[in-house]
């Protein structure tokens, strides 16, 4: 078919006609299928079942310098779990923390952290009259709702394949000292599943903030997240970059195990500067004794070392990969050379990027929740759940079974072209000029 924009009125009116036939079959489905929230399927939960076996009563449950982790203490987590997780993250343990079952509350902390106390002596943000932040869009939007719970002003930054526009960046963080941060996920981002290039890396290192608190928020969430053994992408280790660039204390990284292994019973880290775990451990130590360790080394007895957690993750990208392919391949064949619609086709992480026609996003979420399939918002991808092009649209392939995601991706292109075609029909009609219309 030529693309929706070619088509005359009459052609549009048919093509609509046709598809809402077909979309009240969908109705008549009662389908109650979800791709909202990026959440790993039982098979992948079934990879680690075997963590549940690696203690037990008769386990000895000492680390190798003595300590009981059944008992209270070791604040920043277990040495055997600072070595995996560094590895994970490539990191020395010596940079490591480890923490609860959630990269994300560690986040939430290390902002509320700085909101009633500050950041290495420097004035708590909940006593300055602005405080601001920089959101690469699309995004993810747990981030984005932990800065809009502290009253911080967001400001979007547009997203290319290669990263944030660091102009944009470079600029904004030189000239406003209100500036206190800026969300990444620098690896198979969320939801494009896009990874920062060489140069946008080094770029960051080299940032110049008017603000001494200022903090790059890397949330490395999906490092080992591969759908491919031969196509993996690369990405500059920040923290080593920043101090080769003499910015040591620029960034927080974290991580967690959370689509690895349990998520919500998994466990988190967050990798920085000697000076900044040291100002997070003096106001930690208030907040806890210490973290889960029987799960830290239930975690450790489990993998045994990164080449363990390699392997894992290969047995996920096996579950995983067809299904971003068959959504790929839908979107495809049913989508392509219409020109109503782009999307992205990620090496890794856990989302699909989709863009529609600007105004249309919303009314495709819609017209699919109508017909028994649940996604993620409109607008979720943006700062205050608005995007001012009501275009982006996250895609999460991972959670359905197979045929019921290719239902889903089938019912979802179908919304979109009947959106599209509905949009473009109406844009026909109202272009008509008065003159035209009175002979009509």
């Amino acid at each position: 078919m030529k693309p929706y924009a070619e088509l005359t009125e009459q052609e549009l009116e048919q093509e609509i006609s046709s598809l809402r036939r077909e979309y009240r079959r969908y109705q008549n489905m009662e389908l109650q299928l979800d791709m909202s929230r990026g959440k790993p399927c039982r098979e992948q939960l079934d990879l680690s079942m075997g963590m549940m076996d690696a203690l037990n009563s008769q386990a000895d449950l000492s680390c190798e310098d003595g300590t009981d982790v059944r008992s209270y203490g070791v604040l920043t987590g277990i040495q055997e779990a600072k070595v995996l997780l560094g590895d994970m993250m490539e990191n020395n343990p010596d940079n490591i923390f480890i923490f609860g079952n959630s990269s994300l509350n560690v986040m939430f902390d290390v902002v509320s952290r700085a909101y009633s106390h500050g950041i290495m002596g420097n004035t708590p943000w909940c006593k300055l009259d602005k405080v601001k932040w920089l959101c690469p869009v699309p995004g993810y939007d747990r981030h984005f709702s932990i800065t809009e719970y502290f009253g911080i002003e967001m400001i979007p930054v547009p997203m290319s394949p290669t990263g944030p526009d660091m102009d944009m960046v470079e600029k904004l963080v030189a000239e406003d000292e209100a500036i206190k941060g800026i969300w990444c996920v620098p690896k198979y981002s969320n939801p494009q599943g896009y990874s920062y290039s060489d140069e946008t890396v080094r770029r960051f290192a080299r940032l110049k903030p008017a603000a001494k608190d200022f903090r790059i928020y890397w949330d490395n969430a999906y490092g080992i997240h591969h759908l491919y053994d031969d196509k993996q992408d690369y990405l500059i280790e920040i923290l080593a970059e920043c101090k080769r660039a003499g910015n040591p204390d620029l960034v927080y990284k974290f991580s967690s195990t959370s689509k690895i292994t349990f998520p919500g019973s998994g466990i988190a880290a967050m990798a920085a500067s000697q000076n900044n775990l040291e100002d997070i451990r003096t106001t930690l130590k208030y907040q806890t004794i210490g973290y889960d360790k029987v799960n830290q080394l239930r975690h450790v007895r489990f993998f045994g070392d990164i080449h363990g957690m390699v392997e894992h993750m290969r047995k996920h990208a096996e579950i995983i990969r067809p299904k971003f392919e068959a959504v790929e391949q839908t979107f495809d064949e049913n989508l392509s050379g219409l020109g109503i619609g782009s999307w992205t086709c990620p090496r890794g992480g856990y989302f699909i990027s989709f863009d529609s026609l600007p105004g249309c996003a919303a009314a495709i979420v819609d017209k699919a929740k109508k017909a028994g399939v649940k996604l993620t918002p409109a607008g979720a991808t943006w700062p205050y759940h608005h995007d001012p092009n009501d275009s982006n649209i996250r895609i999460a392939p991972t959670y359905p079974p197979m045929e019921d995601l290719k239902t889903a991706a089938n019912l979802f292109t179908l919304c979109v072209r009947m959106v599209s075609a509905e949009k473009l029909l109406k844009e026909k009609k109202e272009a008509v000029p008065v003159s035209e219309k009175n002979e009509i």
